[in-house]
């Protein structure tokens, strides 16, 4: 399970909106390392996020084209292998992600795969609410993105941490 200390704070990043990606004023989340994946890594990824009230879980990688999400916020950790992730479009910032790592997204934060290790695999999941929707980066859908990020409840747990976890904290309407 989780290997962060209580007091763990994640890497916080707010990308800017850059006219096609809208992204969203609260930060992009990085734990660095939050899990210990031990032998069935995909499944104690998803114990851990289960246990921290997101669901909807799939097992897959990231996809290889700029894309994001307007209706839900998502998390993603990493259970074997790596991968360069863009995330925050073009204009944003590419990271390394590697196994134990967890990415959470607040709705609007683009993301696209680089390049990956032929390992790579990734547990995803959402906080109750909408089902997932692709985006991807066009003025159409840009324009309607803009009127619904802003109504994506805020999660009332963080997906590593729990309902005391920095999320919650560092999550805020502005």
């Amino acid at each position: 399970m989780p290997v962060l200390s209580k007091d763990a704070e994640p890497l916080s990043i707010v990308f800017q909106d850059d006219g096609l990606v809208p992204n969203n004023p609260m930060p992009f989340l990085v734990y660095k390392g939050a899990v210990g994946v031990g032998k069935n890594p995909e499944a104690t990824i998803e114990q851990l996020f289960g246990s921290n009230g997101w669901g909807a879980m799939w097992r897959n990688g990231v996809y290889d084209f700029a894309h994001y999400h307007a209706t839900v916020h998502e998390v993603l950790g990493v259970a074997r292998g790596g991968a360069r992730v863009q995330f925050g479009g073009e204009r944003g910032r590419a990271l390394e992600i590697t196994a134990g790592d967890v990415a959470i997204l607040p709705a609007g934060t683009g993301h696209q795969c680089l390049s990956a290790s032929g390992d790579f695999s990734v547990v995803g999941a959402y906080p109750p609410g909408p089902p997932m929707d692709l985006q991807r980066p066009t003025p159409e859908n840009h324009v309607r993105a803009l009127k619904t990020i802003p109504l994506v409840a805020i999660p009332v747990t963080d997906p590593v941490m729990g309902k005391n976890g920095p999320l919650v904290r560092l999550w805020r309407r502005t």
